[in-house]
Order: C-alpha cells, then structure tokens, then sequence
C-alpha cells in the first residue's frame, strides 16, 4: 500500500474519530519468546504517527527492537455497527528523560478531568525515563460495516448473490 492510500484511508471522517478518541489501541507486536501479543495502550494521533510511551524495562520494549512490525487496532466498544481502524508499521523506539508530552496527551484522552492533575504530578515525579514507541502507518484499513466491510464477508456476499 502506498504513503497516498494509507493517508486516504486515515483521513476518513471516522478514521479521524477513532484516532482521536479514548478508546486504547491494541497493540499486536511478537513478543521475546516468538510467541503473539496484544496488549491495550492509549496512543496519541500526531496527524502522521501514532505515538505511545511506556517504562524502559517494559517487556515489549526488548521484543520490539527485535521485531519492530507491529499491527495496531482502535475500534468501537459498543457500538453497532462497529468501526474498526487497522494499521500497520514498524516501531521505533526512543529514551527520553521524563515524561513526553505525546503520554500525557494520550492520559488526557482516558483520565478522568477531576483526576488528571493528580495523575499527572504522580506520573512526573514516577518516571524519569520513558520509551517512545512511534508507529508510522504503512498500511491501513477502515472498516465501518456500512460502506466498507472485510474483504471475505463482501467475497461471500457476492457469491450468494450470484
């Protein structure tokens, strides 16, 4: 897929929903051991990049810079039809002293507003060090079960149909 199809597909109305909203995304990513992993993480969208932070010794941190390839997902949680955002990339990873400001934006998204500035004193005088793991989608797809659907329900679709 190239730079200008994956820019399309995130410039969609609810492409922009999704990566603007609180809900986590899900990151997949081969642990150490070769073995899959999903875990959920609050990202910030920067327009290009998603970006998420977690602490140094994190076990991803290791399996990521041996197999940066990571598929992320941000769908709806209860909503119907569902909405889907898929993307893929390879993460880089970045220390950084303190705590980056992308973290507390994506936090700002999942705290509550009466809690945030608690949390976020609690999160700088934590973390004097932080990974950044930045994800340059290179392939994307959008699912809203409306106008776009997977590709083997649309195969089964027409088949009936024929």
């Amino acid at each position: 897929m190239d730079r200008n199809e994956v820019a399309e597909v995130l410039a969609r109305p609810i492409a922009r929903e999704l990566l603007g909203s609180s809900i986590p995304a899900r990151l997949a990513y081969t642990g150490a051991d070769g073995d899959p992993r999903v875990i959920p993480m609050g990202f910030w969208w920067t327009g290009e990049r998603l970006v998420m932070a977690t602490v140094p010794k994190a076990a991803k941190v290791n399996a990521l810079r041996r197999h940066p390839r990571v598929a992320l997902t941000v769908d709806t949680e209860a909503q119907w039809p569902p909405r889907v955002l898929l993307v893929r990339g390879a993460a880089r990873l970045e220390l950084v002293d303190g705590v980056p400001d992308e973290y507390v934006e994506a936090s700002r998204k999942l705290v509550p507003a009466e809690q945030f500035e608690g949390w976020h004193q609690g999160v700088l005088a934590l973390y004097t060090q932080m990974i950044v793991i930045t994800v340059e989608p290179d392939w994307a797809k959008l699912l809203d079960f409306e106008t776009t659907i997977p590709k083997a329900v649309a195969d089964l679709v027409a088949a009936h149909r024929s």
